[in-house]
């Protein structure tokens, strides 16, 4: 009886004390007082505990949470092996990959996809069935796509660090909320820093100068802390400059003490160990752990227990030092709400007042379709093939190893439902159309069927997870993803599309793919051409409403799709001034950075500045009139592009420095505004060690893409 007794009454004991009313729960108090209160009451064990992905402290009563992934939907259950399997495992909305987000280039529906991602792992933390998921999501990756050679180029959002901040900051936004206290979710940035080669990334150094640190590598993350609000990021694998970015002193020495960064820095998987191991930067574990602390990492995503107990025992870094590490993890569970039971916190009755899932909601799939629209990318339409009339069609034939599967890449989720582009189109023809389908041209079955039909829908492009190989390997040259950089630009498949072509005249080609391929052949002879990413769970309906005519494409191009691999630099060559991306290629593209056409044409006319001059912290709004001049309601994204003629200091060609996506209605205008910030033309200044304007004349026009211009101006920077 007796050895019943003692374990119910130790634990009533220690129930009632995690029940306390500490000075921590009170929000009446500051940040800093909460925080300080919670240190102090935690022992050490407590605190090196809280260096991990799971930050808690139960026996205080801090259940606390711990990390996931989620670059375009909640990564919970899926095919990496980190995924939640089992009774717990769930579906979530799967939207397209990050770089087809980027392509709608529209911020506020980038918001509405984060805030969906917030809301379910807010339900799956919440509600009783589930109660595991994370609230600090890996996401948005904020590293630029400055080669399209780079595995992860799926992830990023292009090539141009304004568009990338841009869509970093409404992700930021969209998974934090609103709300003025609270957290929905902790948006945790990564991989900073200049994390774009995959083959050897955990030995290589990528090297630049301050000046491309500032304004091309680190704005993004920059931006997101800024102005997003994100109080988190993860450091790269890599080295910057020689040193890894695990232990890099702009951890330190920027993030936090220039940005005012006061959250979580956390090592990528591995990384720490990995100093010893591929960087060979320390001579031991316990001298790592120290010296990561040191830097700012407050998380670590390996063991790292007993090194940094010997690291404390041994004078390598101090209790002090680990309480400074943990406060920023502190204050993200403080941001999050878990350190209180306030009425006023809006988020905690997700997946408890409301337990339909949120996944299960018509408006998911109707936001992730509309998203997926969005993001297609009409690359060519001659003699206007596209949209074709269902009315006039008896046979319609659907080709190709992309048209039958909608693939979730390494860092999706399971969705709800997936609709593949054959199916999309099958259903959208109805029954009274001859429908005909091959995957490949086995026994001549896609020559075949194209040439009995009236057009020819061929559908081909990169698998994302290789097929299941095992890691860093890939099926074919110009496949890419974590771990592999492509070797290769031309499409393989682009063969298949030669055969369709001859058989069937009237060919559409819709390219599915995580990054920008050579297709120069296709270019030439194919009249139709779509781009679309990977993954979106409602990818053949929103291709299906594009080819239709449901909708026109409006979709923009957010990297540079060259006509021939040699004309990239050296992948380990990050001097971007060295021809790599529009601002600085002199090569004619294939297609350019922010191309993309509609089915409607448009006039863009009655170019007006408010003001002649611009100086420090003013903004000049440039308006004009934009008038739908075709037979097609249609979204038009208008693009602000600025050179800088008489600059003494290396600028790039052009870049970006607005836009704005638009509805239209035919045969209608609309007064169209973008405002140019004097901020967003200030260079760094390596002397001053600050951002500074240079005074001067600057041309400016506005276009349609990076090579079109239809309006032109100049303004005087003061």
């Amino acid at each position: 009886m007796k050895k019943i007794i003692l374990p119910v009454i130790l634990t009533c004991a220690y129930l009632s004390l995690a029940a306390q009313d500490y000075p921590f729960r009170d929000t009446r108090l500051t940040e800093d007082e909460r925080i300080r209160n919670l240190i102090s009451l935690m022992t050490f064990d407590e605190k090196l505990s809280c260096l991990s992905t799971r930050i808690s402290i139960p026996r205080l009563g801090v259940s606390g949470t711990r990390t996931i992934e989620g670059l375009h939907g909640l990564a919970y259950s899926g095919p990496a092996n980190w995924a939640v399997r089992g009774e717990k495992a769930s579906y979530t909305t799967t939207f397209p990959q990050a770089y087809g987000l980027a392509q709608t280039w529209d911020p506020d529906l980038i918001k509405k996809v984060a805030g969906q991602e917030a809301t379910e792992a807010r339900y799956l933390a919440q509600n009783e069935r589930y109660k595991t998921a994370g609230l600090i999501v890996f996401a948005p990756n904020a590293d630029l796509g400055r080669d399209i050679r780079w595995g992860r180029t799926e992830e990023c959002f292009g090539e141009d660090a304004f568009l990338n901040s841009g869509m970093v900051v409404a992700y930021v936004k969209g998974l934090q909320g609103d709300h003025p206290v609270y957290w929905k979710t902790a948006s945790l940035m990564k991989h900073f820093l200049a994390n774009s080669n995959e083959n050897n990334r955990s030995i290589n150094s990528s090297n630049f100068d301050d000046r491309l640190f500032r304004e091309y590598y680190s704005y993004t993350f920059y931006k997101g802390v800024v102005e997003g609000g994100s109080e988190c990021f993860m450091a790269a694998y890599n080295k910057y400059n020689g040193i890894p970015c695990t232990v890099h002193p702009v951890l330190r020495n920027v993030t936090i003490n220039d940005w005012g960064l006061r959250g979580i820095i956390c090592t990528d998987g591995g990384a720490y160990r990995q100093l010893l191991t591929t960087h060979a930067y320390y001579p031991s574990l316990d001298i790592a752990a120290a010296e990561c602390i040191k830097a700012g990492i407050t998380v670590f995503l390996d063991n790292y227990m007993a090194p940094l107990k010997e690291a404390v025992s041994k004078g390598l870094v101090t209790e002090k030092e680990i309480d400074e590490a943990i406060y920023g993890n502190l204050r993200v569970l403080l941001k999050l709400g878990l350190l209180d039971n306030s009425t006023s916190n809006p988020y905690t009755a997700i997946g408890v007042a409301d337990t339909v899932a949120p996944w299960r909601k018509p408006e998911a799939g109707q936001l992730v379709k509309e998203v997926t629209r969005k993001s297609i990318v009409l690359l060519k339409n001659d003699n206007m093939l596209l949209p074709l009339k269902r009315e006039n069609l008896k046979s319609v034939a659907v080709i190709g190893p992309s048209a039958n599967k909608v693939i979730s890449d390494w860092y999706s989720g399971t969705p709800p439902y997936s609709v593949s582009i054959r199916d999309g189109i099958k259903n959208a023809l109805g029954e009274n159309v001859v429908f005909r389908f091959a995957m490949s041209n086995k026994a001549d079955s896609a020559v075949l069927a194209a040439g009995e039909s009236d057009v020819a829908i061929v559908c081909v492009g990169n698998h994302p997870i290789s097929y299941g190989l095992p890691w860093g390997q890939n099926q074919v040259s110009s496949d890419g993803r974590e771990d592999v950089d492509r070797q290769a630009i031309s499409l393989e498949q682009e063969d298949l599309v030669k055969l369709v072509m001859k058989a069937n005249p009237r060919t559409i080609l819709v390219v599915v793919s995580s990054f920008p391929y050579a297709i120069n052949w296709s270019k030439q002879h194919v009249p139709a051409i779509l781009h679309v990413t990977q993954s979106s769970q409602e990818l053949g309906n929103a291709v299906a409403d594009i080819i239709f005519g449901k909708e026109s494409p409006a979709g923009r191009l957010v990297q540079t799709w060259i006509t021939s691999i040699d004309q990239l630099p050296p992948i380990l060559d990050y001097n971007i001034r060295n021809g790599r991306t529009y601002m600085y290629d002199k090569n004619p593209p294939l297609f350019p950075f922010g191309y993309g056409l509609t089915y409607t044409t448009f006039r863009y006319s009655d170019l007006k500045i408010s003001k002649k001059s611009l100086s420090k912290g003013e903004t000049v709004n440039i308006s004009f009139t934009l008038t739908n001049t075709g037979n097609f309601d249609s979204d038009e994204v208008a693009q602000l592009y600025v050179s800088y003629p008489g600059s003494m200091i290396e600028r790039p060609m052009k870049e970006l420095k607005g836009f704005k996506r638009v509805h239209v209605r035919k045969g209608e205008s609309v007064v169209v505004t973008i405002p140019l910030k004097s901020d967003d033309l200030q260079y760094w200044d390596t002397n001053k060690n600050a951002w500074a304007p240079e005074s001067g004349k600057i041309s400016f026009f506005i276009g349609t893409s990076s090579a079109e211009a239809r309006l032109k101006g100049t303004l005087e920077v003061k």
